[in-house]
């Protein structure tokens, strides 16, 4: 609050909606950064929720963006709150859509490449964020 006019001003966390995008092979999509922060590190496909969206609207958008690929929704993975940053992170199980010719994925604008990896593929070390991380575990929990 000013202490000269009075005005209220609040900052509240912004919420940030994703998914761990299972191909029908039980691989993981990524997504490798082409922004900052963490340009050219590997990411789930994830971003800001939007105004007048839901929250699975805007993990489908998200995966979209920046894969291009379209994706089904199966629930609510996880969520995880980094008062620090002030996020609130909303992670879905989600599929790869299918059409006729197989599932369809390429680099949006926000990613220098997507691509399909098994567990034993994900390049841990390259991870771009500890949300990843945590998605990822709870993902292979479930």
């Amino acid at each position: 609050m000013c202490s000269d006019c009075g005005h209220i001003a609040y900052v509240n966390p912004k919420v940030v909606v994703g998914s761990v995008v299972e191909a029908n092979d039980g691989r993981i999509l990524l997504c490798r950064r082409a922004i900052q922060p963490r340009h050219g590190f590997w990411t789930l496909p994830a971003g800001y929720m939007e105004l007048g969206e839901t929250l699975e609207e805007g993990a489908m958008r998200e995966a979209f963006e920046e894969a291009q690929a379209r994706i089904e929704i199966d629930g609510i993975l996880g969520i995880f709150s980094i008062s620090r940053i002030g996020q609130v992170q909303v992670m879905f199980r989600a599929r790869l859509a299918v059409n006729g010719d197989g599932p369809l994925f390429s680099a949006g604008e926000e990613s220098l490449e997507v691509a399909l990896f098994s567990w034993e593929q994900i390049p841990w070390d390259e991870l771009a964020f500890p949300t990843v991380r945590w998605a990822l575990n709870a993902w292979k929990a479930a």
